[in-house]
């Protein structure tokens, strides 16, 4: 079935080599604005790894404790007491950590600034503190409750045999501990470059699947599209495929009753990542006392050919 509402574009001179990457971002830059207002700080935030988030945090924290501590050094040695250091390195690095100690709002006592100047940058490097772990505290909530599918994807799709034909075969899994999906729909676009007339242009197309919905999605689910004379792959092979600039684009959503919220998740598959004649091998098996079904993640993308 023919798909006209996409929202992405048919010239295939003026789009990428794929409309959705594999971790389910799209393949998209935009230009002709500002930086700072096509960028939402909070969203990128959210959207970086953990590690990346904590250094984040972490080099900001450094960064204004040092401005600070460098204007400490400025305004003169004298508007504090409690210095011990007989060094000009030893003194930075004992007004680094009263930086440190304000910007925390911790404050020993042992160094105090008793100048004007120096009051009024401690002042402000305190309401700075407060501001920053202020925000921090929201990203950390926001990072912990913003919903997720938590669903990993197989490395390829398959054509593998089925029913006697051919089928487009690509499996998934919730890979987090007790976790699962309820309600589970799941949708596969198909976008190739098709010649009409004297141009060509992208279509798209709605595949038909063997089941697009699942009451409970909490084992690994294998996607099938039969390849029958209604698929736009009928009759198709690997080198017509990548001719056209073939990619599947896929969008899966549920209900997770953790988060109590509807979570989505997309991935994509390019010609050059669809295996031909090949089957997936099983990820699941009984438990050895026969009472628990065991979810093998790590065999989600193997598969042997035919």
């Amino acid at each position: 079935m023919e798909n006209t509402n996409t929202g992405f574009g048919i010239q295939p001179t003026q789009l990428g080599d794929r409309f959705v990457q594999k971790d389910g971002t799209f393949n998209i830059r935009k230009e002709g604005i500002s930086y700072w207002r096509r960028t939402s700080l909070y969203s990128s935030m959210l959207q970086l790894s953990w590690l990346q988030f904590l250094g984040f945090i972490f080099v900001i924290y450094f960064v204004v404790c040092m401005m600070f501590t460098l204007l400490y050094w400025w305004i003169d040695l004298k508007q504090f007491t409690g210095l011990v250091s007989t060094t000009p390195m030893s003194s930075i690095w004992e007004l680094f950590f009263f930086s440190t100690q304000t910007f925390t709002t911790v404050g020993y006592g042992r160094i105090n600034p008793v100048g004007t100047l120096a009051n009024s940058i401690a002042s402000i490097q305190a309401m700075s503190g407060w501001l920053f772990f202020a925000l921090v505290t929201g990203l950390l909530y926001g990072r912990f409750t913003r919903p997720s599918a938590f669903l990993a994807f197989s490395h390829n799709a398959l054509i593998s045999p089925y029913q006697g034909g051919l089928a487009l075969m690509f499996r998934l899994v919730p890979y987090k501990s007790h976790h699962h999906l309820t309600d589970a729909k799941i949708v596969v676009n198909l976008a190739r470059v098709e010649s009409l007339d004297t141009k060509t242009e992208y279509k798209f197309y709605q595949l038909n699947l063997e089941r697009s919905q699942i009451d409970f999605l909490s084992m690994n689910w294998t996607v099938v599209h039969p390849i029958d004379e209604n698929s736009p792959l009928f009759n198709t092979s690997t080198e017509a495929m990548r001719a056209a600039d073939t990619e599947l684009y896929v969008q899966v959503s549920g209900f997770d009753p953790i988060f109590s919220n509807t979570v989505m998740q997309r991935t994509s598959y390019t010609s050059a990542e669809v295996i031909w004649n090949a089957k997936f091998l099983p990820m699941y098996r009984e438990s050895e006392d026969g009472s628990t079904t065991i979810v093998k993640v790590d065999k989600l993308n193997q598969y042997e050919l035919l």
